[in-house]
């Protein structure tokens, strides 16, 4: 502390180190020139520290001459500080013996006070179970008393046999037999308890049995009073359960046991609604009086209910759902997946009428938290019951995600049974004859799962070989068993080792087969909105309302599904422009109709073009009403943008031939120095090779109009503004010559 207060001349502000670091307790030279020798080196270190130094040394000259008078007479102050300090030890001595003389008095006198207030305690203790065995003895006897001269004035009407005591005794011996308990709980372990026990027990039988009677006697007579009583006596006692086993074994058993008849059941049609029927008349019928003196009924008057029971939780429920597990076995049997939907839907709504019934929201909490009622619940195996329809709905999926791409049924809005089972699969996910409340989170991801697969399917569609349309019988013809490798396990395989035995070639597809899943892939997307809808109104009624997660889960779906469309959209322009190009490539034709041939001058376009056109006519008219015309005129200028370039390159070749032709035809003729214009052809007509380049202009020109006719611009196509130029430059080449 002295170090801490201690103030450290102040230095030289370009002081390598820190002066307080001096001070500190925990003050280690080495870790302090280590620390140092990161910042300077040490001549720079050694020099600070000189020169700190010396200002130390002056402080403490300047220190001592200003406190020297202090230092001088140091000694002198001190003379005789022994001999006063040995004057004062011996009264301090005295003044210690006297201290602990006091205290050892005192102490006496404490542990004196603390003998008797534990004597006075263990008296207290055993005056406190002295009066309580005092109290247990006379409560037996005026128990006793009560009973026995009941028993004397009623003896006689009753013929020898054991009275039923009237309510009002019963409450009055009900109200001392509680303090007998609670004192004789408190008296435990005594001698004089044991002797007496048998007495309290003899007690208890009579009251017990008394009770029983007296409230079956009530209920039967439907005597409100005497019910009331005996209901006030059994709180009172605190035997409430005892009384509600009893209403549950004497009242509501034998009617279980005759209105669930698994014969019954079994035999009518709306067999189990029946019975769950007649099950909830009970309570209006059976229970009335006792939901009225027990405040269930909405007539009951306050001031006269008995708190403390709920015999529809605790004795109607618990031998309703006993009935149901013991003689009707196979309401639970998930076996059936129809029937037990049925049943299932059918239970729980007696579940929610006999809720009802109950008449209060705690009521229904405290039935809700009721062993028997988990234990129904836990009857109804869901899991099974889901992995049953699992398998119908993945197995017939997969049948139709099958090789052959087989056509939906008529009346369906798809054209493939794949995207028609893929739709028809999650309507009945969420259908009224397959949903379940419970069972929300797993037909959730079953969709989920179902719109992946589809995507998975798409993508491995769009990598088929496309074979053509005069193949499409034979594909379909594709035998059953071609079924059981599944795509995606043909698609592994392929994408293994290709020298593998087991490796198969992919299925191929027609061009018509890839339209209809281009069609229906566009179509499913659109429907996304709907199955959200669909999927919204069954999950508000278990209460869920963060929708904003269903609907984000569904756009990552329709994100994975749009993935597919430009390979698709490519593999249809690619297979439309080969189909065109086919035809087109016809161009490299036309020299040989018109070489040495003496043919006309031509005046209409070459067939060729219309074939070439006929691939983008069937696609525009016989699709009109499954495609949409926006993804048309995608397809139509993509596929023509394709044969475009590639006809230009084959009109420009052309055009190149000829040329070469041509100007090898001059020198032949300047050599022979002929008289002859053409070595074929007419004299005064147009040239053979003019004739090739006004047909191939003719061509383009009516291939122009007839993309114009399809509502297509052709400024929008790649290159044919090139194509246009190159054979009109070719057109005025020849008419020039003609001229």
């Amino acid at each position: 502390m002295e170090a801490k207060k201690m103030n450290l001349p102040r230095g030289p502000e370009n002081l390598c180190f820190d002066k307080d670091e001096l001070m500190k307790p925990d003050f280690d030279a080495d870790h302090f020139v280590s620390d140092c020798r990161k910042r300077v080196q040490l001549e720079e270190l050694r020099e600070d520290l000189e020169l700190y130094y010396k200002l130390l040394k002056t402080a403490m000259v300047e220190l001592i001459n200003k406190d020297y008078a202090d230092f001088v007479n140091l000694s002198t102050n001190l003379v005789g500080m022994d001999k006063a300090l040995n004057q004062l030890s011996v009264p301090l001595g005295q003044l210690r013996e006297e201290v602990m003389s006091l205290k050892s008095c005192v102490s006496e006198g404490i542990q004196a006070v603390d003998d008797r207030m534990t004597k006075q305690e263990d008296i207290r203790r055993k005056k406190v179970c002295v009066l309580r065995l005092i109290h247990v003895i006379q409560s037996v006897e005026k128990i006793e008393k009560i009973l026995h001269s009941q028993g004397t004035k009623e003896l006689s009407s009753l013929e020898g046999n054991s009275p039923l005591l009237t309510g009002q005794v019963l409450e009055r011996i009900a109200t001392e037999f509680n303090q007998l308990q609670f004192h004789a709980v408190q008296s435990k372990g005594m001698p004089l308890l044991d002797k007496v026990r048998p007495r309290i027990a003899g007690i208890t039988a009579m009251l017990q049995q008394s009770l029983e009677g007296l409230l079956l006697e009530g209920l039967q007579t439907s005597n409100v009073d005497i019910v009331r009583h005996c209901l006030r006596t059994y709180a009172t006692i605190d035997k409430t359960r005892d009384a509600e086993a009893l209403v549950g074994q004497v009242l509501v058993k034998p009617y279980v046991d005759e209105v669930i008849v698994e014969e019954y059941v079994q035999s009518h049609p709306n067999g189990l609604q029946a019975m769950f029927n007649r099950l909830l008349e009970f309570v209006p019928h059976h229970c009335r009086l006792l939901r009225e003196v027990t405040g269930g009924a909405i007539s009951s008057e306050k001031a006269d209910i008995v708190p403390g029971y709920d015999f529809l939780v605790n004795s109607v429920w618990p031998e309703i759902v006993r009935g149901l597990e013991e003689k009707l076995p196979s309401l639970f049997n998930p076996g059936n997946p129809d029937v037990f939907h049925e049943k299932y839907t059918t239970s729980m709504d007696f579940v929610r009428k006999f809720e009802r019934q109950c008449g209060s929201q705690a009521s229904v909490k405290r039935l809700r938290s009721h062993p028997s009622y988990h234990s129904f619940n836990n009857k109804w195996n869901l899991p099974v019951y889901f992995q049953i329809r699992f398998r119908e709905i993945a197995g017939a999926l997969e049948e139709a995600l099958s090789d052959t791409l087989e056509e939906a049924p008529a009346g369906s809005s798809y054209c493939l049974l794949a995207t028609h089972m893929v739709w028809i699969s999650l309507l009945k996910c969420w259908s009224d004859q397959m949903f379940l409340p419970l069972l929300a989170h797993r037909l959730w991801k079953l969709s989920l799962q179902i719109l992946a697969r589809y995507s998975v399917f798409i993508g491995e569609v769009s990598v088929r070989p496309i074979s053509s349309e005069n193949t499409k019988e034979s594909k379909k013809s594709v035998p059953v068993g071609r079924k059981e490798s599944s795509v995606s396990l043909s698609l592994s395989e392929d994408q293994g080792n290709g020298s593998s035995p087991e490796s198969q070639p992919l299925p191929s597809v027609t061009s018509t087969q890839l339209i209809y899943v281009a069609a229906d892939l566009d179509k499913l997307q659109d429907q996304i909105p709907d199955i959200l809808e669909m999927i919204k109104s069954k999950l508000e009624m278990i209460g869920f309302k963060n929708v904003s997660c269903i609907a984000g889960a569904l756009e990552d779906s329709k994100t994975s599904l749009s993935a597919c469309v430009p390979t698709l959209n490519k593999r249809i322009i690619q297979d439309l422009s080969e189909s065109s190009f086919a035809y087109l490539k016809s161009a490299l034709e036309v020299p040989r109709l018109y070489r040495r041939t003496n043919k006309e001058v031509p005046t209409k376009a070459s067939p060729y073009v219309d074939s070439a056109l006929k691939p983008f006519y069937r696609v525009q008219n016989e699709y009109k009403d499954t495609l949409k015309q926006p993804m048309i005129h995608q397809w139509l200028e993509g596929a023509l943008s394709e044969c475009t370039q590639k006809y230009y390159e084959t009109v420009s070749d052309v055009l190149s031939s000829v040329k070469k032709m041509e100007e090898s035809l001059k020198r032949l003729k300047q050599a022979r120095r002929t008289a002859t214009s053409n070595p074929v052809g007419t004299n005064g007509g147009m040239s053979d090779d003019n004739k090739i380049r006004l047909q191939l202009a003719l061509d383009v020109e009516y291939f122009g109009e007839q993309v114009r006719k399809m509502g297509l611009e052709t400024s929008n196509l790649e290159g044919f503004s090139a194509l246009t130029e190159l054979v009109l430059t070719a057109k005025d080449q020849a008419t020039a010559e003609q001229s």
